[in-house]
């Protein structure tokens, strides 16, 4: 076998393995958006007793549950797409494994939706998409250093919304705030990880967008 045959045979295989994890991100998404999920770690709200909530509260503690439910949706569509994204294998686990961890905040949030009687937003194929395409854009423009950035300015204002609407939030809604304390304890950690992967701080620009984005999808999700 010729060097010309070895390289096209490694060129397909390449192919190959690409085309491959295109179709898994795509059942990902169809997962993420439709599918009902299953956390590994028990419920943050388990056991708590919730004094009843009166409808406005109840409204609204549903509305910023949503809004985080949609956050959830867009950490899956961000890590799926950063490890296509890269070629790194070890970068790769480290995006898959924080994946299947924030799984418990989809399961979590999903629950307490249901528990408020709120409706995930019917936008949330959109948010996947759109969170996908910046990932992957972030990861292939910028490279492995700046989507580690782009991981660590996203769990860093995940963590600051977090921290507002344990605020906004009703103060009889224990099981609420439970569930949000323990989401924020963990973006909080996948940010330290990411640092220690070797991100590297996004430029002020970038971040800016960044925050003007997530207004406008927290605004909108609130009440779609």
């Amino acid at each position: 076998m010729n060097t010309f045959e070895i390289k096209s045979i490694n060129t397909l295989a390449n192919r190959s393995g690409f085309v491959d994890e295109c179709l898994i991100s795509v059942d990902k998404a169809l997962r993420t958006v439709f599918a009902k999920h299953h956390a590994s770690r028990s419920y943050p709200a388990q056991g708590i007793n919730t004094v009843a909530l009166n409808e406005a509260e109840r409204s609204e503690a549903g509305a910023l549950m949503r809004v985080n439910h949609v956050g959830e949706v867009c950490a899956q569509a961000l890590y799926a797409s950063q490890s296509l994204a890269t070629r790194d294998p070890v970068l790769k686990a480290h995006f898959q494994r924080a994946s299947t961890e924030e799984t418990d905040h989809l399961a979590w949030t999903e629950a307490r939706l249901a528990d408020l009687g709120a409706r995930p937003s019917v936008l949330n194929p959109v948010w996947f998409a759109g969170a996908f395409g910046l990932g992957y854009l972030a990861g292939k423009l910028g490279g492995d250093k700046i989507s580690l950035g782009f991981v660590v300015e996203t769990e860093r204002q995940v963590e600051a919304h977090l921290q507002e609407h344990m605020h906004r939030l009703p103060l009889a809604d224990l099981a609420s705030r439970a569930v949000l304390a323990q989401m924020k304890q963990d973006e909080a950690e996948h940010a330290a990880d990411a640092e220690k992967a070797g991100a590297q701080p996004l430029p002020k620009p970038i971040t800016e967008a960044m925050r003007w984005a997530a207004k406008l999808m927290t605004t909108v999700a609130h009440r779609i």
